[in-house]
């Protein structure tokens, strides 16, 4: 019988930034987020998650990590060169779980030994990974002000945030990074070139 993944350990040490968020109450909603996601994804480990359906030489924790670095950068200069005041804990959390979804969408993509059991009922590619992290995010009681800040393509949100704008453009910056490193292509580039929804 093979033993359950200790998910909550690795999503622990998968992403120290966790620690950065001063809600405790919050810290736990994204760590529960993360576990929930990897158990019904069926995933072995959360460093198997690829970034993308066809860029698995980096993974999803490194571009979630990069995601979250520069968009809690980007929020100091905001805040010390601009006097804007953005919600740090807002913007680390939904960091942290713009991606979770691809628990459920990139299951099809990896090989068998990576996942043990996916769920169907949330296993699928028919809802985007910002959508499904959205739905997972609002599961485990995230504030709105988090929840909203999580899907990051244009037009899921009709109001955006300013921890909301941060968050979509650190996602842009790191797979602008990666797409670059891994095919020596824009981000722009690979969604026209394989026309699937990116991260």
């Amino acid at each position: 019988m093979p033993v359950e993944p200790e998910y909550e350990t690795q999503v622990r040490e998968a992403f120290p930034e966790i620690q950065d968020i001063d809600d405790a109450d919050l810290r736990e909603q994204v760590v529960e987020a993360w576990v929930l996601a990897l158990d019904r994804g069926g995933w072995t480990d959360v460093h198997d998650v690829p970034y993308a359906w066809n860029i698995h030489e980096v993974s999803n924790v490194e571009h979630v990590r990069g995601v979250t670095r520069i968009a809690a950068k980007s929020a100091a200069e905001q805040r010390e060169f601009h006097g804007a005041d953005p919600d740090e804990d807002v913007i680390l959390a939904a960091c942290l779980l713009h991606d979770v979804g691809k628990c459920y969408e990139y299951v099809e993509h990896v090989e068998s030994d990576r996942i043990r059991d996916p769920d169907p009922t949330y296993v699928s590619e028919e809802i985007p990974h910002s959508l499904s992290g959205y739905a997972l995010a609002h599961e485990v009681g995230c504030p709105l002000a988090v929840q909203r800040a999580i899907p990051h393509f244009l037009g899921e949100v009709p109001k955006r945030t300013l921890e909301a704008e941060l968050v979509k453009s650190a996602n842009s910056a790191s797979s602008n990074a990666i797409t670059q490193s891994a095919m020596g292509i824009t981000l722009q580039e690979w969604v026209e070139t394989y026309s699937q929804t990116t991260n």
